[in-house]
């Protein structure tokens, strides 16, 4: 069955308002698509594909709820003149496999193509997506799956091998308040017809509760007008309060661009920095639930992990590095584990600031100006043997400890210090490892 070209026809508003909200509000072409510019902004070669007709391989599209999967796959049904059928992976098996695969070779007897949606495809368990796998491999359908589980653990290797994976990302709170507002002033889909005042802290809190989600947006919006619709006649004002009631959530201080947003974040690296895991832990949730961009917390907390731990606990920017990694892979609202995670590790962990003395050294560098490099440490290749070795270049391997007195510095800084390694973690043992070192100083 071809479940798209049976979209209902919302032409009139009177059909409006036998469909939700969002599916009202789903876009039918390209220009009033919102978000992931990154993959179908103008120009791009997978917009390009499906506007042009020229959708010719496989994909698995992956990313959060509400981001535009499933849109996306409606507006490859619109634009295609290939047969277009839908299944889901939740209700369906191996029967709707080997039904949609003849009904595919009839079409390829038309010389016709088919495009088969298949949400939420990580649901297919290995036998359902082995039974896809040699019908996509020779072109018999053109597959188009939807997840929102990393594709990479959850489909087979040799069906994500055979198809490109496009990963969708949350919406922006921008992305959100055009939604909103198109909602509102659109009279066929959205309430346009109606007379709206709404106040634009509401529509704030709607787009940080939706976490990046259109469909829970446009759900909450919905909500909250149908509740306070009395009479079409009339003006119908929805404040904060009345938002808070229907969706039952308080909304909490904090703007994205003012002055809680700096000075929650500014807290938030305070707390760590000063080894208060319950602060921290605080903070975070605070942003989290106002929500703030997870990738934002956790550059912070990169750069936290150098600049206030560094070597005293070297494994702090490699706990920080795996937990961005992770944020990466599974988005909100999972990574909130790791969050945690490289929060209270970093928080717990001990300090210090020594990786700032590399500024310095760019100071130094900035006063000296241009300074030479000591003959003995240039890289000239000549027949295969460094030149450096031939005016006095000691090679430490070929010493005891692996170590031998020699200037490294220009001339004119020779003996010069910048790094001063502090007595906290791992830095005591570098302490130790540079008195031994000038022992060995003849």
């Amino acid at each position: 069955m071809d479940l798209f070209t049976q979209e209902p026809s919302y032409s009139t508003n009177t059909d409006n308002n036998k469909h939700p909200l969002a599916s009202r509000m789903r876009p039918k072409n390209f220009d009033d698509f919102i978000g992931q510019e990154h993959i179908l902004g103008p120009n791009k070669p997978l917009r390009y594909s499906i506007e042009n007709d020229k959708l010719f391989s496989s994909l698995i599209l992956w990313g959060p709820p509400g981001v535009g999967k499933t849109t996306l796959a409606t507006l490859i049904a619109n634009y295609t003149k290939s047969h277009f059928e839908n299944i889901s992976a939740v209700t369906s098996g191996i029967p709707e496999i080997r039904a949609i695969i003849s009904r595919a070779q009839h079409y390829i007897s038309l010389n016709k193509k088919i495009i088969v949606l298949i949400d939420e495809i990580h649901r297919f368990n290995k036998a359902q997506q082995d039974a896809l796998l040699p019908h996509v491999e020779n072109g018999t359908i053109i597959l188009v799956g939807t997840t929102t589980e990393n594709p990479l653990f959850e489909v087979i290797p040799a069906l994500v091998s055979r198809s490109r994976i496009f990963n969708f990302k949350a919406l922006t709170q921008e992305n959100i308040l055009t939604l909103l507002n198109r909602a509102l002033k659109d009279k066929i889909s959205g309430y346009g017809d109606l007379s709206i005042k709404i106040t634009e802290e509401t529509l704030v809190f709607l787009s940080n509760q939706s976490s990046g989600d259109a469909r829970s947006a446009l759900n909450s919006l919905e909500l909250i007008v149908e509740a306070n619709k009395k009479d079409s006649s009339k003006d119908i004002y929805i404040d904060l309060s009345m938002a808070q009631e229907a969706l039952q959530k308080r909304a909490i201080q904090y703007d994205h661009t003012g002055d809680n947003h700096y000075d929650t974040i500014s807290a938030f690296i305070k707390s760590v920095r000063g080894s208060d895991p319950d602060a921290a832990l605080f903070w975070l949730a605070k942003m989290i639930y106002a929500g703030e961009d997870p990738k934002f917390i956790m550059r912070r907390l990169l750069i936290l992990a150098s600049e206030d731990i560094g070597l005293a606990d070297p494994f702090g920017i490699v706990i920080a590095s795996a937990c961005a990694n992770a944020l990466e892979w599974c988005g909100l609202p999972e990574a909130q584990y790791h969050l945690a995670h490289a929060t209270v590790y970093l928080a717990t962990a001990p300090k210090s600031n020594s990786m700032c003395d590399y500024f310095k050294a760019l100071e130094c560098v900035e006063k000296e100006g241009k300074t030479e490099v000591p003959i003995h440490l240039r890289s000239k290749m000549k027949q295969g043997i460094c030149e450096g070795h031939k005016v006095g270049y000691k090679y430490p391997h070929s010493y005891p400890n692996h170590w031998v007195e020699q200037n490294y510095l220009p001339e004119n800084l020779k003996g010069v210090k910048f790094y001063t390694p502090q007595d906290q973690g791992y830095e005591k043992k570098i302490i130790e490892r540079i008195k031994f070192w000038e022992s060995l100083k003849k």
